[in-house]
């Protein structure tokens, strides 16, 4: 039977979130509601989200996602979490390479992302080199200390609590991990920043418009990234995560960061 006490407890937790706000693009929106509109955005974009991307920034996506793979230094016995891992680009990519003993999760909170994302590793001969999880980052299904990596790319902008998501990402990390972030971040230099911008809420939209019939989702796209935490900002929440160490380091000017957090040896 459930203990009273606690029961009031859930109630009171449940209550306390539904008045919690948090943004939803540029939009503020109750704390519970965030993770169903983000899942609504990602349900519309999926069949066409691998075409937008290689719309969205001329390919050069995939050499991002190479260079964060080479940058965790997989070796071929490693255990990776691949969170957020949609349609597995990085997950493929980690899983070149693993050898036997290797593993990668791929794991998304959205089930038709990673359905695509399952489709594409059997289609490339990849499927037996990789697990599947349906997870929300926030309450991982992992034991403590269970990978040597975990990754996230482009999805940690998209999690309501990311503070929370950052501490899981560290539970379940072995002594001597490492949690690795590719995301969207703030540039730097004030003229190229004033183009992006123009770009991203001007002609991205637009995009999604025509290329995906979606231009609602792709403006969420584009205000996601600038209400997403800096590089300072960021670096500081992984810290705060109980990373013993944290760096970040900027491609493109800061339009992308990698943020590194290291677990030391026990």
């Amino acid at each position: 039977m459930q203990n009273p006490e606690n029961s009031a407890q859930q109630r009171a937790d449940q209550d306390r979130e539904a008045q919690q706000q948090t943004h939803f693009g540029f939009q503020e929106v109750p704390w519970a509601r965030k993770r169903a509109l983000v899942s609504q955005v990602f349900d519309s974009v999926a069949q066409r989200y691998d075409v937008m991307n290689d719309f969205m920034s001329m390919g050069v996506h995939r050499l991002w996602k190479r260079f964060f793979v080479e940058f965790a230094q997989i070796q071929p016995n490693m255990q990776v979490l691949d969170l957020a891992s949609g349609t597995a680009d990085i997950a493929g990519l980690i899983a070149n390479q693993l050898g036997p003993s290797g593993r990668v999760v791929a794991s998304d909170i959205n089930v038709n992302m990673l359905r695509l994302g399952r489709d594409k590793l059997i289609n490339r001969g990849q499927v037996a080199l990789a697990t599947y999880c349906i997870a929300n980052a926030e309450e991982l299904p992992f034991a403590d200390k269970s990978f040597d990596r975990v990754t996230i790319g482009f999805g940690l902008r998209n999690v309501t609590d990311k503070q929370q998501a950052l501490r899981e990402m560290r539970r379940v990390l072995k002594p001597g991990g490492q949690a690795l972030i590719l995301e969207f971040s703030k540039v730097k230099q004030p003229l190229f920043r004033k183009l992006y911008d123009s770009y991203s809420f001007g002609l991205l939209p637009k995009i999604g418009k025509y290329v995906a019939n979606d231009e609602a989702s792709y403006r969420y796209l584009a205000e996601s990234i600038r209400k997403h935490p800096g590089q300072s900002e960021l670096t500081q929440m992984v810290r705060n995560a109980g990373f013993e160490t944290a760096d970040h380091t900027d491609l493109l000017n800061g339009v992308v960061a990698i943020h590194r957090g290291f677990c030391h040896n026990e």
